[in-house]
Order: C-alpha cells, then structure tokens, then sequence
C-alpha cells in the first residue's frame, strides 16, 4: 500500500524530495486542508491525501485504479481530489504588467448536457470554452463560461463574458491580448508595390498569349479529329 509515511514513495509520485512534500503538507494545513469538525473523519492522513492526489494528477490512473492502492474506495478518492484540488492549484492573477501578453482560443469540450452543447466541427455535441493563457509562463489565467459549440471562437468569448468584451480577461490588467486570428494576420506577407495593378502595355503577340488564356473553341477541332480518328 502506498503511504507518505515511506518516504521512498514521495519522489516517484509528487517529482518531490521528502523535504519539500513537508513544506507543502504544512502550508496546507495552515490554509484549513485538514480542520477539526464533526462528521465523518477523512480516510487517510493529509499527507497520504496529498500524496494521492499528486499521484492522479502525474499518472494516467483511474480512480479505480488509483484507489486500491491508497487503501481507499473510488468514491473516497474522489472526494478527496475534490477537496484538496483546489487548495494546491495556483492563485490566478489578477494584475499583470504592461507588456504582458494574454492568448485566448477556445477549445471544445465533448459533454452529453444537451442544454448548452451542440454539434460542433468535431461532430459531437461539445461546448466552447475560452482559455486565456500567459504567453511567457504558458500558465491558465482564466477560463470561460461554456457556450454551444457551433459558435465561432469571436462569438464565443462575446457570449462567455458579455458586453463585447475577451471572455474572462481580467479588467485593468494592463495585458494585451491576442487571439489566434490576430496572429495570423501579423504574419501575412504584405502585398508588394503594384501588385494588383493592371499591365496596361500594349498586348504584342507573346503577351497575348501569356495574359490570355485562348477559348475553348481553338481546342475543339483537335478533340473532334481524335475522336474521328478513334472511330
């Protein structure tokens, strides 16, 4: 069985030393992780909890896997990753500087609640879900509400922050922010001197036949002759 109480397996579940994994553990209990109240008391330790809920966020285990392991049952494990999940996630910012750069895009999420998704160009019923992201740390800064999922991205982040605004990007931030369309057209060539202007120089002969593409019917008397010949 997998316990805190065996610091050989610290390491392989959390990618941290025994030292540190006390650091976070007593942090944790100083934000009310593990108060004192009535009711049903938790299963396993705060260190073994905090333990458990590293190792389902760096493995590809189920609950029902990952359970069996820990000494508890699926539905405990759950509440449990329910509970101090949340507590270990970083604070979202809320000022950045001036030369920030925020990226939103949206992303669709496959669900069977039918009151908000629909059939998206993943040919599932999905939600759109706007994701704000810092673009030098890659960190989530925000997330918006869901939205059907065969509305564009420009009205989706209307609709999941409302009053025409980016979804979800904090007000007086001072970031910038930049959507996928933006970059896009930064990176356009731009049009070269006289590109789209008409050649108006005397058609002679060899431009004639460069600019001008000849009719159809020039082409048909070749066809026809093929054609009688193979008959």
């Amino acid at each position: 069985m997998i316990t805190a109480s065996e610091p050989f397996w610290i390491a392989p579940f959390t990618g941290l030393s025994p030292r540190q994994s006390t650091k976070i553990v007593t942090a944790l209990r100083r934000e009310g992780a593990d108060p004192v109240s009535r009711g049903r008391p938790w299963g396993l330790p705060l260190e073994d909890r905090f333990l458990l809920v590293s190792a389902y966020w760096r493995t590809n285990l189920t609950l029902r896997q990952l359970a069996p392991l820990f000494g508890v049952s699926k539905s405990a494990a759950d509440r449990i990753i329910a509970h101090l999940g949340p507590l270990l996630a970083l604070r979202p910012r809320t000022r950045f500087r001036k030369d920030t750069v925020l990226i939103v895009d949206g992303t669709l999420i496959p669900t069977l609640d039918h009151t908000i998704a629909e059939q998206s160009k993943n040919y599932r019923y999905s939600a759109n879900h706007q994701v704000v992201i810092d673009a030098d740390t890659r960190l989530v800064v925000a997330v918006g509400r869901p939205v059907p999922g065969n509305r564009n991205d420009r009205k989706a982040r209307e609709l999941s922050r409302g009053e025409g605004r980016p979804a979800t990007v904090p007000r007086r931030t001072g970031a910038r922010v930049r959507t996928r369309r933006h970059e896009r057209t930064a990176r356009r060539r731009p049009a070269r001197p006289g590109h789209h202007r008409r050649d108006t120089r005397p058609a002679g002969g060899d431009q004639r036949s460069r600019h001008h593409r000849p009719a159809w019917p020039h082409h048909r008397p070749s066809h026809v002759r093929r054609t009688d010949q193979g008959g």
